[in-house]
C-alpha cells in the first residue's frame, strides 16, 4: 500500500466510520434516552454495556498516546505511571455509591451544591467544563495527526470532518448512543489490541518489554507517584466518567466501576508497550510514539493503529458532547432525566431561562457549540500530555470534598479552603511555577510531584479547617436566633404585663 492509497483508505474509513456509528445509533426521543441512556422502553443499562462503556471512554486516544510516549521515555515504568491514573476508575465508584446510597443526589454537581453550597457547585462546575473543553481538541488532535503533520490543511480538515461525524451520532442518540456504540468500540480495541502485540511481542520478546526500564524516581516513578495521588481527585472533574455513576442502580454501578477499572489500567499498560518497543529499539517517536512506530512497521499497520486511534478518540469524544449537554441541562437548568426539577443549581435564574426550552434541543445545541468552541486550541498547539498533569494538580482539592464527603460538619468554608488553593497552584505550575524546595528527587517529574504531595497535605487541612469554620458558624447562628427569640420572648411578657396593669 503506497502513501496516497493509504491517505485515500485513512479518508474512506472516517467516513465510514462516522457513517457506520450514525447507523447504530438509536435516535433519542426521550429525555431518559438522551441523557441516561435508557432503552425504548425505559429500562437501564446492563452490567456487561457500563463495564465496557466506562472502559472505553478511558481507553481515549491520547490516553494511547501519553502512555506509548512514556513507555519510550522510561521503558515498562512509563506505561504503568500513566496506569496510576485508571485507579480513579474504582476510586470514584466507592464514592458515587456511598453518596448514592446516603443522598438523593443526581448527580456530582447536585451533591455538591446540597452539601457544600451554590458558589462551590459553580465553582466545581466551572472545573469540569475545563476538563471537558481539554478532551475535544486533545482527542481530535490525535486523529489529526495521522492525515498530516500539525498545521497543515490536511490536519485541519481532518480534525474538522472527525468532529462531525462524532457531533452527528451523537446529536442522534445523546448518551444511549454513547453506550450502545462504546459496546462496538470495545470490541474493536481487543481485536486492535491483539493485533498491536501481534507485531510487537515478537519483535522484541515479551521478557525483555515487561522488564524494560528502572525501578526508581527518576526512571518515571516518580509520575507514577502523581498518577495516584491524583486518582483521588482527577476523577470527580471528568463527568464523561462520573456520569455514568447515575445511570444505573447502586450495587450494579459499583461492581461496573470495579470491574472496568481493572480491565481499562491492563488494558492501558498493554497499549504503553508500543512506546516500550521505541524504547527498546531505539525509534525516535517525538510527541507522538504510536504513530512512529506504526509508520516504522509499513503502511498496513498504520492504517490499522489509526483506525485504533479513531475508535478510541471517538468514544470519549461522543462521551464528552453528552457530559457537556447533561451538565448544561442537569447541573445548570436542573432538569432531572426522570421528568423532575432540581433545585440545587449554582445559578437559579439562568436555570430558569433553561427550563424555557425543550432539554433535548439545548443538549442538541451545547453539542454543536462544543465541537466549535473545543476545537480551537488546535490552533495554538496545546501539548496532550500536560491536559492530565497540569488539571490533575487543580483540582487536587476535589479529593477530601468528595472522599470525605461523611464529615457532616463540613460546609462552604471546607470546599472553598481545600478547592482554591490547588486551583492557584495548578495555574502557577502551568505558568512554570514551582518552587525548588519542593522538589521530589532528581528526576523529570520529581517538581511536579513535590508540588502534588505538598498540596494533598494543604487541600486535607484547609479541608478540615473549614470544616471547623463552617461549625462555628452554625453554632454562632443557633446562639444568634436563640438570643433573637429569647429577647423577642421578654418583649412579648413585658407587653403582655403592661397591659395587665
Amino acid at each position: 500500500m503506497s502513501v496516497d492509497s493509504l491517505m485515500f483508505w485513512l479518508w474512506g474509513v472516517m467516513i465510514g466510520y462516522g457513517v457506520v456509528m450514525y447507523v447504530l445509533s438509536p435516535r433519542a426521543r426521550t429525555v431518559g434516552q438522551f441523557y441516561a441512556a435508557r432503552d425504548r422502553s425505559g429500562r437501564e443499562v446492563g452490567l456487561g454495556l457500563l463495564v465496557g462503556s466506562i472502559a472505553i471512554t478511558w481507553l481515549f486516544a491520547k490516553s494511547i498516546t501519553n502512555a506509548a510516549n512514556l513507555g519510550a521515555d522510561f521503558g515498562i515504568v512509563g506505561a504503568v505511571a500513566y496506569a496510576g491514573w485508571y485507579l480513579s476508575i474504582p476510586v470514584a465508584g466507592v464514592v458515587i455509591y456511598d453518596i448514592r446510597n446516603r443522598t438523593q443526589a443526581s448527580s456530582l454537581s447536585a451533591f455538591v451544591a446540597a452539601k457544600y453550597g451554590r458558589l462551590a457547585s459553580l465553582g466545581f462546575l466551572i472545573a469540569i467544563l475545563i476538563r471537558l473543553f481539554n478532551e475535544v481538541w486533545s482527542n481530535t488532535a490525535v486523529v489529526a495527526a495521522y492525515f498530516g503533520a500539525s498545521g497543515t490543511p490536511e490536519y485541519y480538515a481532518a480534525a474538522v470532518i472527525f468532529a462531525v461525524v462524532t457531533l452527528a451520532y451523537s446529536w442522534r442518540g445523546g448518551l444511549r448512543a454513547s453506550v450502545l456504540t462504546d459496546a462496538l468500540q470495545s470490541g474493536l480495541a481487543v481485536f486492535l489490541l491483539v493485533f498491536v502485540l501481534g507485531l510487537v511481542v515478537p519483535e522484541t520478546g515479551s521478557t525483555e518489554l515487561v522488564t524494560s526500564g528502572d525501578w526508581a524516581l527518576k526512571a518515571g516513578v516518580d509520575l507514577l507517584l502523581v498518577g495516584l495521588l491524583q486518582s483521588f481527585s482527577y476523577p470527580f472533574h471528568d463527568p464523561v466518567l462520573t456520569d455514568r455513576g447515575f445511570i444505573a442502580r447502586p450495587k450494579k454501578m459499583l461492581w461496573g466501576y470495579l470491574i472496568a477499572g481493572v480491565v481499562a489500567a491492563v488494558f492501558i499498560v498493554l497499549f504503553g508497550l508500543i512506546g516500550v518497543h521505541a524504547y527498546l529499539t531505539g525509534i525516535e517517536v517525538g510527541e507522538d510514539a504510536p504513530l512512529r512506530v506504526a509508520q516504522v512497521f509499513g503502511v498496513a499497520v498504520l492504517a490499522g493503529m489509526s483506525v485504533l486511534m479513531m475508535m478510541s478518540a471517538g468514544s470519549t469524544l461522543d462521551s464528552t458532547l453528552n457530559s457537556f449537554a447533561r451538565a448544561t441541562t442537569q447541573d445548570l437548568g436542573g432538569m432531572v432525566p426522570d421528568g423532575q426539577i432540581s433545585e440545587a443549581v449554582p445559578l437559579p435564574k439562568l436555570a430558569s431561562w433553561i427550563r424555557q426550552y425543550d432539554p433535548l434541543v439545548v443538549g442538541r445545541t451545547v453539542m454543536a457549540v462544543t465541537v466549535v468552541v473545543g476545537s480551537v486550541p488546535l490552533v495554538a498547539g496545546a501539548e496532550i500530555l500536560s491536559a492530565t498533569t497540569v488539571s490533575g494538580t487543580m483540582v487536587l482539592g476535589l479529593a477530601p470534598i468528595f472522599v470525605l464527603h461523611r464529615v457532616e460538619s463540613a460546609g462552604p468554608w471546607a470546599f472553598h479552603l481545600a478547592f482554591w488553593p490547588a486551583v492557584v497552584a495548578g495555574v502557577g505550575v502551568a505558568a512554570g511555577w514551582s518552587p525548588d524546595w519542593l522538589v521530589v528527587g532528581d528526576g523529570r517529574y520529581g517538581s511536579l510531584l513535590g508540588v502534588n504531595l505538598a498540596l494533598t497535605v494543604l487541600v486535607v487541612l484547609g479541608f478540615f479547617v473549614g470544616a471547623l469554620l463552617d461549625q462555628l458558624q452554625l453554632r454562632f447562628r443557633a446562639t444568634k436566633a436563640g438570643i433573637v427569640l429569647a429577647v423577642g420572648a421578654l418583649l412579648c411578657a413585658g407587653s403582655a404585663g403592661a397591659e395587665e396593669q
